[in-house]
């Protein structure tokens, strides 16, 4: 195949699995938003562990289809990753729980830094000048859209703290899970979804009840709501499969990046829907720096000597004549 035909192929599989990720996404933020709203379904931990249920179920289908292969994974790996996913869904709901929505924004932006860290101090990834003031630029678009009030609490920046670097460390760890082991998308979620789903229906009750002093046991389930939890559900496969192909695809760094784009679309899509109510010139003005920085990241990290590069220090197998390919 011609040098040129084979990135084509790359750039348009890049954009499937860019297009895949968002539309999950930005789907399940709509059904789960619906369902806390209009049924007081609050148990996010929970949903989250029925998430992995209905994803473990997903790979047994695959995996009896022959789309998902025998692999290996170390038990010692398997529950570092399951440690850092459930610190990060955790922190992440008791962070916007204890945190003004300004604060729990600006800790989501930082994780794009603290990725930069841990591929810097791991795989010895060197950014250009460009791609580093096109992050700056990106972060500041997205600031400038989402951040109004902040204040600041003790316990609400330890678990801001907290959901930001078990965040970062699970995106880098399933990148580095995939490149050790030579594991697929679908291998990798086979082996994790199953300790998630069991771990978090066990500890998201608990959790739950914690942070909203009610008990899903006593939730008035109806037919509407299940029906709610079913589609949200269902989604969340795609959600979660397209995160591991994304990551696998891309780096983390630029998984976070090309993520804010969502952001974006998220504030666009409620303009068309709800009207101009929270639309205003500093959300504009935000979503122009936002994108501008995307599209120069794009550009800047492709380049010769910007382009996010690993050492080589790594190698196993037909994976390590692919890792300059990661974008």
């Amino acid at each position: 195949m011609a040098p040129s035909s084979k990135a084509d192929k790359k750039a348009a599989g890049d954009v499937a699995a860019w297009m895949f990720n968002v539309v999950t996404s930005v789907g399940i933020i709509i059904v789960n938003k619906a369902l806390m709203a209009n049924y007081g379904f609050f148990f996010a931990t929970t949903l989250t562990g029925m998430h992995f249920v209905t994803t473990t179920l997903m790979t047994i289908v695959l995996r009896w289809l022959g789309y998902i292969q025998a692999s290996h994974l170390p038990l010692a790996d398997l529950l570092k990753f399951v440690l850092f996913a459930n610190f990060s869904i955790v922190g992440m709901n008791i962070s916007l729980m204890w945190n003004s929505v300004g604060f729990y924004q600006i800790a989501k932006l930082s994780m794009i830094p603290v990725s930069c860290l841990l591929e810097v101090a791991f795989d010895k990834i060197r950014y250009s000048r460009d791609t580093k003031l096109s992050i700056v630029v990106v972060l500041l678009g997205v600031a400038v859209c989402t951040v109004t009030d902040v204040s600041v609490n003790t316990k609400g920046f330890v678990a801001a703290f907290v959901a930001v670097w078990s965040t970062a460390l699970q995106q880098y760890y399933v990148h580095y899970l995939q490149r050790k082991y030579s594991l697929s998308s679908f291998n990798l979620l086979g082996h994790t979804a199953p300790v998630q789903a069991g771990s978090l229906l066990i500890l998201g009750p608990l959790v739950d009840y914690w942070l909203t002093n009610k008990r899903i046991d006593h939730f008035a389930f109806t037919f509407p709501s299940l029906v709610f939890i079913i589609l949200s559900c269902t989604i969340a496969v795609g959600t979660n499969l397209s995160q591991f192909i994304c990551i696998g695809r891309f780096t983390a760094v630029s998984f976070q990046v090309i993520g804010h784009m969502k952001t974006i679309l998220v504030l666009i899509l409620g303009f068309l829907f709800f009207g101009k109510e929270g639309l205003n010139i500093q959300v504009v003005v935000g979503m122009i720096i936002a994108v501008f920085g995307m599209i120069w990241y794009g550009n800047a990290s492709s380049k010769p000597g910007g382009k996010e590069r690993r050492s080589h220090s790594i190698k196993h197998g037909s994976d390590s004549s692919q890792l300059d390919d990661k974008v």
